[in-house]
């Protein structure tokens, strides 16, 4: 496995909980622009995902697993892991085994598609649905508030811990794959930024 695709346990925590929440660096102001959903003609199929694109044995979510771990995993044939401990950054739970895990789009593969994904190639689809440049991207979340979140944007669902640095993550990347927020979620936005304490993001109308 190439370690160096996903940033370090320790930076990975500090993005997700660090009090200084700017999404991007501070000499960098970033905009989302408000625009209204493309609705209709998605399938999760026009993202190929859990990819092994390193071909090391381990796909996308194997790859998460062992780089979001508190105690990392031994990793055996066909990237079967043994031994490592996990903690959902959602609500601090622990986990020992990872199949009570999900692998969470921050941004979800439905959400992302109304967006602006419907535009993008196959190739761009996958790239995001298996980003491993930012570990902001995906999270080894508990399975079960990965699933009641389902497809809804940040106006629509968030975890029950460390809110303000899930909506900082959120901004970070739509901003990444020029991504834009529809009405709703652009307001929710601009109600929070202020209270998070986030800055240099600017929510647009055009």
């Amino acid at each position: 496995m190439n370690t160096s695709k996903r940033i370090a346990l320790g930076l990975c925590s500090v993005l997700l909980f660090s009090s200084n929440l700017a999404p991007t660096s501070a000499a960098e102001e970033i905009t989302l622009v408000i625009a209204e959903d493309q609705i209709g003609g998605y399938s999760r199929n026009l993202f190929k995902h859990w990819i092994d694109a390193d071909k090391d044995g381990c796909n996308t979510r194997y790859e998460v697993l062992i780089a979001e771990a508190i105690v990392k995993p031994k990793v055996g044939a066909g990237c079967y892991l043994t031994g490592g401990k996990w903690k959902s950054p959602y609500e601090g739970k622990v986990f020992t085994n990872p199949t009570g895990l999900d692998i969470d789009h921050m941004v979800p593969l439905a959400e992302a598609w109304r967006s602006g994904a419907w535009a993008w190639t196959s190739a761009q689809r996958m790239d995001f649905a298996n980003d491993l440049e930012d570990s902001r991207s995906l999270l080894a979340v508990t399975a079960s508030l990965n699933r009641s979140k389902g497809d809804r944007d940040v106006a629509g669902w968030l975890p029950i811990k460390a809110q303000c640095a899930y909506i900082s993550n959120w901004i970070a990347v739509k901003w990444r794959f020029d991504l834009t927020v529809d009405q709703i979620e652009g307001e929710f936005l601009q109600s929070k930024i202020p209270s998070c304490k986030i800055t240099n993001v600017v929510i647009s109308n055009s």
